[in-house]
């Protein structure tokens, strides 16, 4: 399934958002996600499922001055 990921298309295998993220290498880390522009909250990742062209994006804190 194909899917956009901070503007790049991605190739997918998993259809949950929490299983995408691991699918991607966004392990460990704090993160934000937000669904075709709508906030997805950590608890909330396991059950939202994606269709084809869903647009996520990921942020993640960054340290820096």
């Amino acid at each position: 399934m194909n899917i956009i990921v901070n503007g790049e298309d991605k190739e997918i295998s998993n259809t949950k958002l929490h299983e995408v993220l691991i699918e991607l290498g966004y392990t460990g880390k704090k993160l934000a996600t937000a669904l075709n522009g709508n906030f997805v909250s950590i608890e909330d990742r396991e059950n939202t499922a994606l269709s084809e062209g869903d647009k996520i994006e990921v942020l993640s804190p960054q340290q820096g001055g």
